[in-house]
């Protein structure tokens, strides 16, 4: 037998896969018709059926089944031998960035870049996970948090971690405000890594004797800062806009520098790209303005309490 025609295999795993002839044709740019050809000329050539239609899309055959098995890793092979040598958009540009960091720093900026380059279109890969730019050729850049050690990669630093002390404005109101006390007689949301010992040694204060809730994650120590449940060690990066907003409050300027930083951070093979370029000279610019404007809300006063009639 011939060797069937690579278009058709790659229809029938497209099908197979999506399990609509409809979706297949569309992400091959094939008309249904077209596709339903190389599905029958396939089997045709086989002298057995590969896929059941029904009412609600397609299925696999056993043999149908068994045939994907074996050829999708194969045709998966090829595509990823082929991503390095396929031709690189300047108009779109993905990043891997940590949720946190983008619904808290990114986002509520991105509008800006957009304005100034209408032409340029920009992928957020949200995640956690350190991107592997070796495998995932499709992204550019990540902003990652870290100590600037990546190996292969360069790592150019936007700015550094800080942790001050915050509580929202009730519970600095129900204290007698921000200088009422010591810091060890509020409240404290405790932290597994032991920051706020650092922080009073830092500060030169006695450190308290318990803390009223300890939370693991970031996400939930800012929320109970937020509910007023105490005072966390917040980090000034994820809590900017909250204190920018009024919705929590700095209670000291002893800022604790944490031993990680902020860095955009990226592959050879990204210097060269055009939209990535103007991207990070965009996101340098605001890594500045953040620093300075960052330092000038630790000093922020508790909004007065709102009058009701």
């Amino acid at each position: 037998m011939s060797r069937p025609p690579l278009h058709a295999l790659q229809g029938f795993v497209a099908a197979a896969r999506l399990g609509n002839l409809s979706r297949a044709a569309e992400s091959l740019n094939l008309t249904v018709s077209a596709l339903s050809h190389q599905m029958r000329g396939l089997e045709q050539r086989l002298g057995y059926p590969l896929l059941i239609r029904h009412a609600r899309g397609v299925g696999t055959t056993p043999e149908g089944q068994r045939l994907l098995e074996q050829l999708a890793p194969h045709l998966d092979a090829i595509a990823q031998a082929f991503q390095p040598f396929a031709a690189r958009r300047d108009d779109v540009l993905t990043l891997s960035i940590t949720p946190s960091m983008a619904s808290a720093w990114l986002v509520p900026r991105l509008g800006d870049f957009l304005a100034a380059h209408p032409k340029i279109e920009i992928n957020l890969l949200s995640s956690a996970q350190l991107v592997d730019f070796e495998r995932q050729l499709q992204v550019d850049a990540a902003l990652r948090v870290g100590s600037g050690q990546w190996p292969g990669l360069t790592a150019e630093p936007l700015f550094d971690e800080w942790l001050v002390p915050m509580a929202s404005p009730a519970l600095v109101r129900k204290m007698g405000g921000k200088r009422a006390r010591p810091l060890s007689e509020w409240p404290l949301l405790g932290d597994p890594d032991g920051e706020w010992e650092r922080w009073f040694a830092l500060a030169r204060q006695a450190p308290p004797e318990r803390y009223v809730a300890s939370f693991d994650d970031s996400e939930s120590h800012h929320r109970a800062a937020l509910d007023g449940v105490g005072v966390a060690l917040g980090r000034v990066t994820r809590a900017r806009l909250l204190i920018d907003s009024g919705q929590l409050v700095a209670l000291s300027p002893h800022r604790l520098q944490t031993p990680w930083s902020h860095y955009l951070v990226y592959p050879p093979r990204s210097a060269g790209h055009g939209g990535f370029l103007a991207f990070r000279q965009w996101l340098q610019q605001q890594a500045r303005e953040h620093v300075v404007h960052a330092q000038a809300l630790m000093e922020r006063k508790v909004p007065p309490r709102r009058r009701t009639r």
